[in-house]
């Protein structure tokens, strides 16, 4: 088990070191801009107040952050956790501009963080990455407030049957895509697959439950191409 999770962190950490350069452009690319949209309403439902702070997990190149931060007129206080030091380093030169914004390099699994601090806990598009989902959960949980609330925005499953068709035929083209973009396939690959092997709304829904969070419940996006799953820390 500990040899699988070492397997991952690595697998991963690989990817995110091949794609950090293009990573916002692809992201446009493969949902073509949908991806901005879904991530303000994920600030949307999270209606920050001025001076809260957020931790944002697996920030990648900083989208979160700037959108938390300039919805709170940047009163608000906001830690950055990335374990891939390019797209850490890509965040940061992203975000120099946002002095209320810190840069953290760590795992979501063992967080630098005292106990109770935060108003909110975000992670987008990152918890499939993770390599022990529960261990990360329970940290998310640690970390927050008590009234704090987890916020997650992540691919999910979709609830219609035609929808899901064109999607999964999409999705085919993707890592050619990402070849002649990225000039690597196998991020795209990786992204693909982890995608298709993630839990199911009801599923994350469960896991989040079960690690200590109340009044869990999910909005689907797209017709569940994306989902926000949003609990909270009683």
């Amino acid at each position: 088990m500990k040899n699988t999770i070492l397997d991952k962190a690595k697998l991963v950490n690989s990817v995110f070191s091949q794609v950090y350069n293009k990573y916002d452009l692809m992201n446009d690319v493969m949902s073509l801009g949908i991806h901005r949209i879904w991530k303000d309403k994920f600030i949307d439902w999270m209606n920050p107040s001025y001076n809260s702070s957020l931790i944002d997990v697996a920030s990648g190149t900083g989208d979160i952050a700037k959108l938390f931060s300039l919805r709170s007129k940047n009163l608000s206080t906001v830690t950055c956790i990335e374990p891939n030091e390019d797209m850490l380093n890509k965040g940061k030169a992203n975000l120099i501009n946002f002095k209320n914004i810190k840069w953290i390099k760590s795992s979501a699994e063992t967080l630098p963080i005292e106990d109770n601090m935060y108003d909110f806990y975000s992670i987008s598009y990152g918890i499939r990455n993770v390599s022990d989902i529960n261990k990360s959960l329970k940290e998310a949980y640690r970390v927050l407030k008590p009234g704090g609330r987890f916020m997650c925005l992540e691919f999910s499953k979709i609830d219609n049957e035609i929808l899901n068709f064109l999607y999964k035929n999409y999705s085919k083209a993707i890592p050619t895509l990402g070849k002649y973009i990225v000039g690597s396939s196998k991020p795209y690959e990786y992204l693909i697959s982890s995608i298709d092997t993630f839990y199911n709304q009801e599923q994350l829904l469960e896991l989040i439950t079960k690690n200590g969070f109340t009044d869990v419940e999910y909005r689907n996006l797209s017709n569940g191409i994306s989902a926000i799953h949003s609990g909270w820390k009683i």
